[in-house]
């Protein structure tokens, strides 16, 4: 018998075969580079990741995430062509038939309501290509003014406030191999252990070097078990905080005099206005002790060097573009910044959350960074795209308001590629009803999403193995990511479908491109001379290196660190963010009905609405359904037993999940993951609430009540309130 096996395995390793690929991971904006092995042998396959040793942001590791990405690739529930939905059912049709039915339908809508009535939806993991190509597509073959993307929910509260502190929105001032160096980090409403994993190594050997490390989270979670002080605010408090640490800086000396003088605007009166306020008044608020925000602003503030890193804990409020002007003004009042070890930032959540922005899929920006509302970028692109400037549309409105417009009749048909945002808005279930109000939608998407399953068309499209082009990571580096399997042949890529259907719209002329590079190339031109300045960068240079924006020509090196000498606001200096206190104190909205606050976020398993890593087995092993985090002693107030199913409910819906006992969250608030749709998307429940300049949603902060499936006849008490009676 053991002659046989060693017969058996001799033959296998003659016959088998190996296959190495190298590739992007597709999900966070690390971008952690790898080689897919896939060994073959007769007819069964198995892969293995293999990290990148040489990648300069990840440093050659990678998270459970990008070691299984390949397998929603490879999973049956792929799909391979076009669907056309008839009498109910999705029936495959030619691409011909699909691309002329969809310009059919989309021109028959516009003839009779008007350009504007067909609305464009992107996604934050597209490449650069097709994000550029999208908003040229909506703007050019479409000829509305409707576009926006799902990025709109991660990264524009920060991208408000760092165009208004600094002229610039990039994730990262810094690249991230400055981060051991720094002395003091404070880390506020990132969980970087769960959502970023890889680049946990920097913030450790920073800790190893003696920094001091401050996450400010409502909850215990791996990030926080790093930091040597781990404040705890209530939900939605975290600009009051912000005001509380700066005037603790200001009061005992630690603000840095010359930089404020020389190169920033506005301290004189924000530190005047800033006098009204009490750290009695913050700690109030915040919940926060006194003793621990002196320690923070101490522990920051005397640190010859410190970094500043905000996430979506901070920037997912009603306030948060406010919120996070707070945190900058830390930054400013010290002078930590534009110079090695020091720096602000944003994690970017999306693999390209930042390039995503950059090119045009935001209703108010074009390629570069450049504004729709400005002449002389309008006539810097249109001149490029060959139109007139007066026909390039307007600025249009936010993803969610793209929702209502729906909903109200004035979008009537809507192209939604590489997003899902059925479950991904806020008010679940005003979103499903404002999308099934369309006339007509068309999905591109490699999965049957929630959103898809919707849809009049769905059109197949390639995975990240398959689809050439550039990524942005979270520090503005430019990588480049070549097709490592061939597309099968009924799926097309995302930029192949819009050039296609440009020419069944009748604007192929502007849309005669035969590969991702030759997109990138128009791309490079578009953002000469603009923030996101892409003009030095080209795919010959990528082959061999990877590029930090702005980079204004091929000679220059790409630029790592931002503002050594100058900000990005036309005199050079930066802007401190004002006093508003009321933006500060805006109440959640509990009551007796609904009195908990319900938090969201991520899990390490799982990716945005989980399309993908739901159909990865080793990663929807691990986390199978959603939990909710809820405090036993919460729990018991509510008659609540720990692997219960309960249901979540808001004054927009209610949600189906199974609850998690866990002593590692307030007893005022609960937490849920939003990986997961129908009745188990947690947006169902989440509000509406815009912030006013940057329109993200208060994804961070619900009212929310919480009942057991099963009736239950007891007297209940809730949490710090009077006993009552139940009625189920």
């Amino acid at each position: 018998m053991d002659e046989f096996l060693k017969h058996f395995r001799t033959k296998q390793l003659k016959e088998g075969t190996e296959k190495v690929m190298p590739s992007q991971c597709p999900y966070c904006s690390v971008q952690c580079t790898m080689d897919l092995i896939e060994d073959t042998v007769f007819t069964n396959k198995r892969f293995k990741a293999k990290p990148d040793k040489g990648n300069p942001t990840s440093g050659g590791r990678m998270c459970i995430k990008g070691a299984n990405a390949h397998q929603h690739v490879y999973n049956d529930e792929r799909i391979t062509h076009p669907l056309l939905k008839i009498d109910g059912e999705f029936v495959p049709v030619p691409w011909e038939l699909a691309c002329e039915y969809i310009a059919k339908q989309f021109q028959s809508i516009q003839h009779f309501y008007g350009k504007d009535s067909i609305g464009v939806y992107g996604g934050g993991s597209l490449t650069n290509e097709v994000t550029y190509l999208l908003g040229k597509f909506a703007r050019v073959a479409l000829k509305t003014k409707h576009i926006d993307y799902n990025g709109r929910f991660c990264m524009s509260a920060a991208a408000a406030a760092s165009n208004a502190a600094f002229g610039i929105d990039r994730g990262l001032s810094n690249s991230l191999q400055e981060i051991p160096d720094a002395d003091c980090i404070i880390l506020a409403g990132t969980n970087i252990a769960d959502c970023q994993p890889t680049i946990v190594p920097y913030f450790r050997q920073a800790k190893k070097n003696g920094a001091f490390i401050i996450v400010s989270d409502p909850r215990e979670t791996a990030t926080t078990k790093l930091a040597d002080l781990h404040l705890k605010p209530k939900p939605g408090t975290d600009a009051m905080l912000a005001h509380g640490l700066l005037k603790i800086l200001i009061d005992e000396g630690f603000t840095d005099s010359e930089f404020i003088a020389s190169r920033t605007n506005g301290y004189t009166q924000l530190a005047e206005d800033l006098t009204s306020i009490s750290l009695q008044r913050v700690s109030d608020v915040t919940e926060v002790s006194i003793e621990d925000l002196k320690t923070a602003a101490r522990k920051y503030g005397d640190a010859p060097n410190g970094f500043v890193l905000t996430a979506r804990g901070v920037e997912q409020h009603a306030n948060g573009s406010y919120a996070v002007g707070q945190f900058i003004n830390l930054v400013l009042a010290t002078g930590k910044i534009g110079r090695y070890g020091n720096g602000f930032g944003s994690i970017t959540g999306q693999g390209n959350g930042q390039g995503g922005r950059e090119h045009g899929q935001k209703a108010d920006q074009l390629p570069g960074y450049r504004s729709i509302e400005e002449y002389k970028d309008r006539k810097i692109i249109s001149d490029l795209w060959g139109i007139d400037e007066c026909d390039l549309p307007g600025k249009g409105v936010s993803a969610y308001e793209m929702i209502e417009k729906m909903a109200q009749g004035e979008i009537k048909g809507l192209f939604v590629m590489g997003s899902n945002p059925a479950v991904s808005n806020p008010n679940g279930v005003y979103t499903e009803h404002a999308l099934r109000q369309l006339d007509y939608l068309v999905v591109a998407d490699m999965f049957l999403s929630e959103t898809a399953r919707m849809a009049d068309l769905v059109l197949p499209v390639s995975s990240y193995l398959e689809n050439e082009g550039t990524m942005t990571n979270m520090e503005g580096r430019v990588t480049l990511r070549k097709a490592a399997k061939p597309v099968p042949k009924t799926i097309k890529h995302d930029w192949e479908i819009l050039c296609d259907l440009a020419k069944y719209l009748g604007a192929g002329n502007a849309f005669s491109f035969s590969s991702a590079q030759a997109i990138f190339e128009e791309l490079r031109v578009a953002s000469k001379g603009a923030k996101a300045d892409y003009y030095g960068i080209s795919y010959d240079r990528l082959s061999h290196e990877t590029v930090c924006w702005p980079c204004p020509d091929e000679q220059h090196p790409g630029t790592q660190r931002l503002f050594d000498s100058e900000f990005a606001h036309a005199d050079g200096r930066a802007v401190f963010s004002p006093l508003e206190l009321e933006k500060a104190l805006s109440e959640a909205m509990t009551n007796e009905e609904y009195p908990l606050l319900l938090t969201t976020g991520r899990l390490m398993s799982h990716y945005l609405t989980g399309v993908q890593t739901r159909r990865s087995p080793d990663l929807l092993k691990r986390d199978k359904e959603p939990l909710l985090h809820i405090h036993p002693d919460t729990a018991a107030c509510y008659r609540i037993e720990d692997n219960e199913l309960v249901e979540l409910k808001s004054s927009k819906g209610t949600v189906i999940i199974r609850a998690s006992f866990t002593t590692a969250i307030r007893k005022d608030t609960l937490f849920a993951p939003f990986h997961w749709g129908d009745s188990q998307s947690v947006n169902r429940v989440t509000q509406p609430r815009l912030d006013p300049v940057c329109k993200m949603p208060e994804f961070k902060r619900t009212a929310v009540a919480v009942v057991p499936l099963v009736e239950k006849s007891s007297t209940v008490q809730t949490p710090g309130e009077t006993t009552y009676e139940a009625v189920d």
